[in-house]
């Protein structure tokens, strides 16, 4: 069955499980405890309502949210998670900055979570601190639905889904046992979640290590040690990787998905994509079946993570 995925250039990435999918899920034990019903990542969604529970997580930037009783400014990492029969709408701030992520989810286990966790606390704009886990989190559960909506690829994404529910239910945990916080190597990988994150935009060395609180050149010492790249090369193959995954899973054209890893010039856009995988994204796409890209893709997020384990 195909996926339901629909682009625009505000970068809106939206995939919604069909009835019948959840129809078939309802009735099954364990996995109709919590059940995924619609992800979407964009700067902007209409008025919407819906019947199942909706967590709003922003990433960068600053937006305004609308629901039925309630209008508020949502911020860089926060969230909220607003209860069933509700209608909500948001947008980004005229920067185009705003970065969210939202996932409507249902189940028979939701009960018990509103017991345990007062659910309704969450209506309003939580403070959350940053953390490269739930984001790559959010990116598998995108990603295993965007290679299709099979029951294998549902059921691991309603799996993600437990874990992406317990950062926003279990803010603080215990992960960061050394005193005076996490250490420079674990900044480092954060600020590599944070380029995987940000891949749609321009980002300089500059403003990475600001965010991480480094000096540049401090910064660019360090990542070279860790990596065996500058930042700016790693983030280009963090770029081509995004790229050549949409090459795999989705009918978007070289120009679109340019604009999805942040080049607005498609033919520059070309030219780095050759450099590093010594083909044009149409070569590439044209030269493997959907299998082969598969492996194709796979082979270059192993070569990304053992740079981040080197």
């Amino acid at each position: 069955m195909n996926l339901f995925l629909n682009k625009d250039k505000s970068l809106n990435n939206q995939i919604s499980i069909p009835e019948e999918i959840q129809n078939k899920v309802k009735n099954l034990p364990f996995k109709n405890l919590i059940y995924l019903t619609h992800v979407s990542q964009s700067l902007a969604k209409k008025a919407n309502h819906t019947t199942d529970y909706v967590l709003i997580y922003c990433l960068s930037g600053t937006g305004e949210c609308t629901t039925q009783k309630d209008n508020f400014q949502l911020k860089a990492n926060q969230f909220i998670l607003l209860s069933p029969n509700n209608t909500y709408q948001y947008q980004s701030d005229l920067d185009h900055t705003w970065k969210v992520f939202s996932v409507h989810f249902n189940g028979n286990m939701i009960t018990e979570l509103n017991k345990t966790f007062d659910l309704k606390k969450f209506s309003s704009p939580t403070d959350i601190n940053f953390d490269g886990q739930l984001v790559d989190c959010w990116q598998e559960i995108f990603s295993s639905l965007l290679k299709g909506l099979t029951d294998e690829n549902i059921a691991y994404a309603n799996l993600c889904l437990y874990r992406f529910i317990s950062f926003f239910l279990f803010p603080n945990p215990a992960q960061n046992t050394t005193q005076g916080g996490p250490g420079k190597e674990d900044q480092l990988d954060q600020s590599i979640t944070f380029m995987k994150a940000n891949v749609h935009k321009r980002l300089c060395v500059d403003e990475i290590a600001e965010t991480f609180r480094y000096s540049p050149s401090h910064y660019s010492v360090l990542f070279k040690q860790k990596t065996g790249l500058s930042p700016i090369e790693y983030f280009i193959r963090i770029k081509i990787q995004r790229a050549s995954e949409l090459l795999t899973n989705s009918n978007l054209i070289v120009k679109e998905i340019a604009g999805e890893v942040g080049y607005d010039d498609p033919f520059y856009f070309t030219r780095i994509f050759k450099k590093v995988t010594g083909k044009t994204p149409k070569e590439y796409k044209g030269s493997y079946g959907s299998c082969q890209m598969g492996s194709t893709v796979h082979r270059m997020s192993d070569f990304n993570h053992s740079l981040v384990a080197s």
